[in-house]
């Protein structure tokens, strides 16, 4: 039985989406899809003293208003040093920051010579999943033709990569028609966030939702004890 999930690609995500990449055979990059504004596909948090900031990419999307993820372009190339230097001064008393920060400086200067943000954004996933042993198959959906229909079109997919099981985000429980998957012959299952324990972390009050590197930073080499997927 072959594990399929498919995602819209989001910039240095929070440790529940390399869980759902560690739990199938195939993750599938949907970035062939619309780019949404304000969303989590150019932009991410971390923690501060001050609280949660915000890393944005700045991308193009003036008049741009039915561009796809994989159409959308980055403006300039400064905010690379700016993110850098946010995280630095975020976390450079963290256990674990000197142990990958030359990853970090090699994937930022790695990213100031692309210029569309799927790119970056599947740059920056498939480093971070080599870091915790993540050895997934990760595609991209327009490696695949594409049906008509929303639920139809991502049971469609999962049939092109030879899966007969999809692992899908709880979000999506709102528009999918579990039918559709039953009559294709894939068994439909959510992922469930539920579980995760805490780890040490700075400033202030626990918060799940940042970005993984606050846990890369923060525990290093056991990062994978506080992930679902590795239990």
């Amino acid at each position: 039985m072959k594990k399929v999930a498919i995602l819209q690609s989001n910039y240095i995500p929070w440790k529940g989406y390399f869980d759902i990449i560690n739990m199938v055979d195939e993750f599938i990059l949907y970035d062939d899809m619309q780019y949404t504004r304000r969303d989590w596909r150019n932009r991410n948090q971390i923690k501060t003293a001050n609280g949660l900031q915000w890393l944005t990419i700045p991308v193009d999307t003036k008049g741009k208003f039915y561009q796809k993820i994989n159409e959308t372009m980055v403006t300039g190339h400064k905010w690379t040093q700016e993110h850098l230097r946010a995280i630095q001064l975020c976390y450079a008393h963290a256990p674990y920051f000197k142990l990958y920060e030359p990853v970090l400086e090699e994937l930022y200067e790695k990213a100031e010579q692309l210029d569309y943000l799927s790119d970056i954004n599947r740059m920056f996933l498939q480093k971070i999943c080599d870091i915790l042993g993540i050895g997934t198959k990760i595609t991209m959906s327009s490696d695949y033709p594409l049906a008509e229909g929303k639920t139809e079109r991502l049971a469609e997919l999962v049939k092109s990569a030879g899966g007969s099981w999809y692992l899908s985000g709880p979000a999506a429980k709102d528009y999918i028609v579990d039918e559709v998957f039953e009559k294709a012959g894939v068994e439909l299952a959510y992922m469930s966030y539920e579980g995760y324990p805490e780890y040490p972390q700075l400033h202030g009050d626990f918060v799940h939702n940042v970005s993984i590197l606050d846990l890369l930073f923060m525990t290093g080499p056991d990062a994978p004890k506080y992930m679902l997927s590795f239990q």
